[in-house]
């Protein structure tokens, strides 16, 4: 379940809002993101997504692509959001110094 213990309805069968106006699968914690990053980034139909979401039904599947579809640019906001923080953490965990070594020891192969 989404994070709240109130999902919010969003007119779409199977998808709720939490407080925050994030799209979730009803009764799960799966975000319809995460759904939709994985038709975008892979290509994946949702026989595909299904195999990988075993818990979920194709019913749910195909209502978050399409919740997806309908409310487009306000996933690919929340998408980018998510890529910007993904970003901020892994340069604070990158180690240049590390990184350069490791290529130049790559480059000597």
């Amino acid at each position: 379940m989404a994070t709240d213990a109130s999902p919010i309805k969003t007119g779409w069968p199977f998808v709720v809002h939490d407080a925050r106006g994030c799209a979730f699968i009803e009764g799960t914690r799966i975000k319809v993101i995460d759904i939709a990053i994985d038709h975008l980034a892979y290509g994946w139909d949702a026989q595909q997504i299904h195999r990988q979401h075993a818990s979920l039904s194709l019913p749910q599947i195909h209502a978050a692509l399409g919740y997806y579809h309908d409310h487009v640019e306000e996933c690919d906001r929340q998408i980018g959001e998510r890529q910007k923080r993904i970003d901020a953490i892994l340069a604070t965990v990158e180690n240049a110094d590390l990184q350069g070594r490791l290529a130049a020891l790559k480059s000597q192969r």
